[in-house]
């Protein structure tokens, strides 16, 4: 199933998140139990009232399509075979964020988001974010994207709640290259949000 990784460091490898893979996308995203209706990394995939109305199971059935899609609902980190972390990465276009009145557009040119970032618990502290924002750049390059760009909190430094952290921190998004773009409405966690770009 490996072919090339899209990004690779300290023996973490980024590939998309294809069907075959599907199993570890559950694994990153799905909740334990499967008739619970959260997550499955779709309140920012699909409009709120769609959102809303996915249920339990059809919530998998509805990623699980996404990943037979010739474009891949994001991008998957490995340490080895173990699956370790998750990236959510579409044309802007296609999201809800198109629409955004918090998170204003920078100009016409036809965008790619990262919004959700995600290392599983007893992997986090090894860069794994690092590895999976170049892997989900590299795979938004791929796909003609002439630009990322990401929503991170501009925590200066201050400690993010864990469960809010999934839309990364400025700096994650500096090291990784990206450019302050512009600023937002929008706020995680108690702390104003920000828009990264970088040309890919």
């Amino acid at each position: 199933m490996a072919t090339k990784p899209l990004a690779e460091s300290d023996g973490i490898r980024v590939f998309p998140a294809t069907h075959a893979r599907f199993d570890d996308v559950r694994t990153m995203v799905g909740p334990k139990n499967p008739t619970s209706s959260v997550c499955w990394c779709l309140s920012h995939r699909i409009p709120a009232k769609d959102n809303t109305s996915l249920a339990g199971p059809e919530r998998g059935a509805f990623v699980e399509a996404l990943t037979r899609k010739r474009t891949k609902p994001g991008v998957l980190a490995y340490d080895g075979d173990e699956v370790v972390g998750w990236a959510a990465v579409a044309p802007r276009a296609d999201l809800p964020f198109a629409r955004s009145t918090k998170i204003p557009h920078v100009d016409d040119q036809p965008a790619w988001s990262v919004w959700c970032i995600r290392v599983r618990p007893g992997h986090r502290g090894r860069g794994i974010s690092h590895v999976l924002l170049d892997g989900a750049v590299a795979y938004a390059a791929q796909r003609g994207a002439p630009v990322v760009e990401g929503y991170p909190v501009d925590n200066r430094g201050e400690k993010v709640d864990l469960t809010m952290a999934y839309v990364g921190t400025r700096k994650l998004f500096e090291d990784a290259g990206f450019e302050l773009a512009g600023s937002t409405e929008a706020t995680s966690a108690g702390f104003p949000r920000v828009i990264m770009r970088t040309n890919t």
